[in-house]
C-alpha cells in the first residue's frame, strides 16, 4: 500500500492551527432559549445509553453538618414523623437549594434532612388543624428537635409565620403523578422509591415548543427514548427535553455523567 506523503509542518504552527480551530468551533455555538442555559448540547456520535451502575447522586449521599452525619433515605414509603416545623424566607430567596433548584420563598417547597428529593409531603399543624402539601427540594433544618423547614408561603398557609414554629405531623405522599388542570397542584401520588422506578436524563428546557421539538428530533438520531415533557410553574410554560430510559436511578445518574463527558453542558437524572 502506498502511503501519502505530506510536507513537514512545524509543531508551533500545528498548535496554532489547533487553537484556532477550537476557538472558531466553540465561538460559533448558538445558545438555545433554555432557562437553565443548556446551550451547546449538540448530539454527538455515541453507542446510545449504556446501562451501568454508578455512584449515588449527590443528594442521596451521606453528608455532615456541624459534626453530625445525615444519611438520606432510599425510599419515602411509609414515612410519618411528629415534631417541630420552622420556616425560612427572604434571606435565602434566590439562592440555590440542595438539589440545584433556586429557592423561591413563594413556592410550596420545604427542606428535610433525609427524605428523598422530590418527595411530596403532607404537613399537618396539630395546633391549628391546618394542613398543606409541599415538595422537598432542600436539606435542613439543622436545629435539634425540628423536622422540616417550610417555605414562607407554606408557613403562611399553616398559620405559623407569626410564632415561627409549629407542632406538626409530616406524612410522605411520594411522587406526584397527576395535577389539577385548574390549580396545577398535585392530586395523585405514588410511593417514591429513589432507587427503583422509571428514570431518564434531562438535557434541556425550552420556552418555545418548536425549539424543543427540533432539539428532540436531533437527539433521536443518536440516543434512545428522546422525548419532551411539558411543564408549567410560576415562571410559565416550559418544554423539557429528556433522553434514555432506566429502571434504576444509579443507571440514569451514570448515563448523565457520561453525557457530560460527551459535550453536553448540563444534564441530570430525573424520575418520571
Amino acid at each position: 500500500m502506498i502511503k501519502k506523503q505530506f510536507p513537514h509542518v512545524p509543531i508551533e504552527f500545528g498548535l496554532f492551527l489547533l487553537i484556532f480551530f477550537l476557538a472558531f468551533t466553540f465561538g460559533c455555538s448558538k445558545k438555545l432559549d433554555s432557562p437553565y442555559d443548556y446551550g451547546n448540547n449538540q448530539p454527538t456520535k455515541s453507542s446510545g445509553q449504556k446501562r451501568t451502575t454508578g455512584k449515588a447522586p449527590a443528594t442521596q449521599r451521606p453528608y455532615t453538618i456541624k459534626g453530625k452525619q445525615y444519611t438520606p433515605m432510599a425510599s419515602a414509603h411509609g414515612y410519618v414523623e411528629k415534631g417541630i416545623a420552622s420556616w425560612y424566607g427572604k434571606k435565602f430567596h434566590g439562592r440555590k437549594t440542595s438539589n440545584g433548584e433556586t429557592y423561591n420563598m413563594y413556592a410550596l417547597t420545604a427542606a428535610h434532612k433525609t427524605l428523598p428529593m422530590g418527595t411530596w409531603v403532607k404537613v399537618y399543624n396539630r395546633d391549628t388543624r391546618q394542613e398543606i402539601i409541599v415538595r422537598v427540594n432542600d436539606r435542613g433544618p439543622f436545629v435539634t428537635g425540628r423536622i422540616i423547614d417550610m417555605s414562607y408561603t407554606g408557613a403562611k398557609k399553616l398559620g405559623m409565620t407569626g410564632p415561627g414554629t409549629a407542632r406538626v405531623t409530616v406524612t410522605a405522599l411520594g411522587k406526584a403523578v397527576a395535577y389539577s388542570k385548574k390549580t396545577h397542584e398535585p392530586t395523585t401520588f405514588k410511593p417514591l422509591d429513589y432507587w427503583q422506578g422509571n428514570f431518564t436524563v434531562q438535557v434541556g428546557a425550552f420556552k418555545v415548543k418548536t425549539n424543543a421539538q427540533t432539539y428532540q428530533k436531533k437527539l433521536a438520531a443518536t440516543y434512545l427514548n428522546a422525548h419532551i415533557i411539558p411543564y408549567e410553574d410560576y415562571r410559565g410554560q416550559f418544554y423539557r427535553v429528556r433522553i434514555g430510559k432506566f429502571a434504576k436511578l444509579t443507571e440514569a445518574n451514570q448515563f448523565s455523567e457520561r453525557l457530560m463527558t460527551e459535550g453536553f453542558e448540563r444534564t441530570f437524572a430525573v424520575a418520571e
